[in-house]
């Protein structure tokens, strides 16, 4: 497996994290000894089947929830509670205000998370993230004449608005139907090439953690360990026919549902 260079520092360190909570009847482990680094650019997707902890793993990252073992850092520093320095885009639909249109939600998040000086200089960076989404037309829209892919074009315009150190996105196009999230896969690839931002994208969708990420981190069924991690940034759309592709795709299959597979004998 190809490492990132070793004089690159990794931007994000999630260092043996088990995260546990209780129920009224037991202690539940979401997540158990999860390490992992994410560096600057990568396309990181945390792909597992429901229930592995993925997202809890991400709120945790978010800073939302703290890990009962372990710790997780950004920029060598240990996260403690949310920041403007990690975004999230979620998978429903009504993330933006629906009091306010399209480009006042960018505004308002922009004055807000103080990532700009002026109302003036909100609304320029709303207007040029807007365009990147083709969503300047709509730009006096409310959210409610919007629909599903429209709402997460906003969603995304809105987090990319806010120049994270990492944007954090849970299953996003999970609730589009086919045909709109393959394009709209296809557009956030075309915005990470024009911009390298930072991006780690939870999934259970094998294909799309193919297609989508530069590197992928395999995890367990619950509570979700680390079982492997793969390099995917050889392979994308165009390739889905291609016997490399199907292989990967087989190859994870393998590792996410064989429990007599171990890490080792997977990387």
């Amino acid at each position: 497996m190809k490492q990132p260079a070793p004089d690159i520092a990794p931007l994000l360190e999630v260092d043996n994290v088990t995260i546990r909570y209780e129920t009224a009847t037991q202690e539940v482990i979401a997540a158990e000894d999860v390490s992992f680094s994410v560096y600057p650019s990568d396309r990181f997707v945390l792909l597992g089947p429901s229930g592995c902890g993925k997202s809890t793993l991400l709120k945790s990252i978010g800073g939302y929830i703290a890990p009962s073992e372990g710790e997780i850092r950004l920029g060598g520093k240990r996260i403690r509670e949310p920041g403007p320095d990690r975004v999230f885009v979620f998978q429903e639909f009504d993330q933006l205000l629906p009091w306010m249109t399209v480009s006042e939600n960018l505004c308002f998040a922009l004055s807000n998370g103080k990532r700009c000086s002026s109302q003036k200089e909100a609304r320029e960076i709303a207007e040029r993230y807007l365009q990147k989404v083709n969503l300047w037309k709509f730009r006096n829209a409310y959210p409610h004449t919007l629909s599903g892919g429209m709402k997460q074009r906003a969603a995304i315009a809105r987090g990319l608005a806010m120049q994270p150190s990492i944007l954090l996105m849970d299953e996003p196009f999970a609730a589009l139907d086919a045909l709109t999230r393959q394009q709209m896969q296809d557009e956030l690839l075309a915005l990470w090439e024009e911009t390298k931002f930072t991006v780690i994208f939870v999934t259970h969708s094998i294909d799309e953690g193919i297609v989508l990420g530069s590197r992928i981190l395999i995890l367990t069924p619950h509570p979700g360990r680390v079982r492997a991690e793969l390099n995917a940034h050889e392979l994308d759309r165009s390739q889905a026919v291609a016997p490399l592709f199907a292989n990967t795709r087989d190859r994870i299959y393998s590792m996410l549902f064989d429990t007599k597979l171990n890490a080792g004998a997977a990387s």
